[in-house]
């Protein structure tokens, strides 16, 4: 069992999720990456926090799938004997039109976005009620908060995600557990990096500072929630978007 406090990261391999990682390591934090398909991408992220000095592990867990999730946080009980903070970062998008949208489609996103982040908060709060104390931070997003366009299925989980957060905040306040939410605006991924120049152009003109936001601005948002710092803050979704949902 780990002196250090215990901290599940979900889809902590890349990405947000990866910057989310190593913040919460170098804060001194033991840091649990969950990941589905990309083994190699956490064995890299685990590498990388432990030559900065930190301790990480991985595991693996499909967070839509409730009874692998219900295994996956026993599994990390049993090997260090509590979760201090979990930050649900786990998602996807399958964007498309909503008259041309599949269930499959709409399903997908639901299940791993909203369900995954129930499923964990579900199986983590009875652990965190015995301990009286825990930080729960969920990742939405600024579209959950003002929709977007060719992404119904992807603002409907995010949304979700900001209503989920206000209901378990007022559960498990009592015992000392937080329950945030981050929304993101547009911030600089893989997944913009791929973006025309006109288009980041575009991007950056609707934001009031001017400019994307960097994994590392959400991951010291994070880091901060988890803190001892915030022990007085629950239920609040802060944005981190240069200014997009003012």
């Amino acid at each position: 069992m780990s002196e250090k406090k215990i901290a599940v990261v979900t889809g902590g391999a890349r990405g947000i999720g990866k910057a989310i990682a190593l913040e919460l390591a170098k804060a001194g934090n033991l840091v649990v990456i969950n990941y589905n398909g990309s083994e190699e991408k956490a064995r890299e992220t685990k590498a990388e926090i432990e030559a900065a000095g930190g301790q990480a592990d991985i595991l693996q867990c499909n967070v839509a799938d409730f009874d692998a999730c219900e295994a996956f946080f026993k599994a990390v009980a049993e090997k260090y004997g509590r979760v201090d903070i979990l930050v649900n970062n786990a998602g996807v998008t399958k964007d498309g039109l909503l008259m041309k949208m599949s269930e499959e489609d709409f399903s997908r996103v639901v299940d791993i976005n909203l369900k995954g982040t129930f499923n964990c908060i579900r199986h983590v709060s009875r652990m965190m009620l015995k301990q009286r104390s825990g930080r729960i931070i969920s990742l939405s997003s600024v579209v959950g908060l003002r929709g977007n366009a060719g992404q119904a299925n992807y603002a409907a989980s995010k949304a979700g995600i900001i209503g989920l957060t206000k209901s378990a905040a007022k559960e498990l306040a009592s015992r000392g557990i937080t329950v945030n939410a981050i929304a993101p605006g547009f911030i600089k991924t893989d997944m913009t990096d791929v973006l025309s120049d006109k288009v980041k152009e575009n991007i950056a003109a609707s934001i009031p500072m001017g400019s994307m936001g960097t994994t590392e601005d959400v991951a010291k948002a994070a880091a901060f929630l988890a803190s001892d710092g915030a022990r007085y803050i629950t239920g609040q979704v802060l944005r981190v978007d240069g200014g997009m949902a003012m």
